[in-house]
């Protein structure tokens, strides 16, 4: 009997040590580097406010649907390839997947209509979904073909907008942050009223 004290004492004690370890120490060592000067944005979800109010985040794009999308003012982000937007994740289906073949279909027609184009003119990323589902970035050539109707309902000249895609288009690999340029025609709307 006094093994099976031995042993079942050393096993606490290991637990206990072993909690004390990875469930207070390390968890409040990787709150206290995530306080670091430098780190405490990205620490917090990079969120980027106006006035002191939150309105995103520089690392999670979220689309907003319009009730009207032809009539809609702002700039959208890649689609989601989940329903629910509180998560990110892919679909995980393949290229040849026939059910990820439709959506993309349905995607472009639904841009294509949005925007007063042509299918064909519809770029990859405004139909096909990034691996998170909350890419922040769109490319440029997405932005351009949105320009025209963002102009015409927000009432910013064409001129204007296209500057904003150029201001707001960073990389090497030419991304447009979608937050910020639609922050940006927002500040363009209000400087004209």
């Amino acid at each position: 009997m006094t093994s099976f004290l031995r042993q079942t004492t050393a096993g606490l004690r290991v637990l206990l040590v072993l909690t004390v370890l990875t469930g207070v120490l390390y968890p409040l060592s990787v709150w206290l580097v995530s306080r670091l000067p430098g780190l405490h944005h990205h620490a917090e979800g990079s969120v980027v406010s106006v006035d002191g109010r939150a309105v995103g985040s520089d690392l999670i794009g979220v689309d907003l649907v319009a009730g009207d999308p032809a009539h809609d003012p702002w700039f959208h982000t890649r689609p989601t390839a989940i329903a629910d937007t509180t998560t990110s994740g892919a679909s995980n289906k393949g290229a040849g997947d026939a059910g990820l073949l439709a959506a993309v279909a349905e995607r472009r027609d639904a841009v294509a209509r949005r925007e007063g184009v042509d299918p064909a003119e519809v770029p990859a990323d405004a139909v096909t979904a990034s691996a998170s589902g909350l890419d922040p970035h769109i490319s440029p050539a997405y932005a351009e073909l949105q320009a025209p109707r963002v102009a015409r309902e927000s009432g910013v000249p064409i001129e204007t907008v296209r500057g904003l895609i150029r201001e707001h288009t960073t990389g090497w690999f030419s991304a447009v942050d979608v937050l910020r340029l639609n922050l940006a025609v927002r500040a363009a709307v209000s400087g004209a009223n």
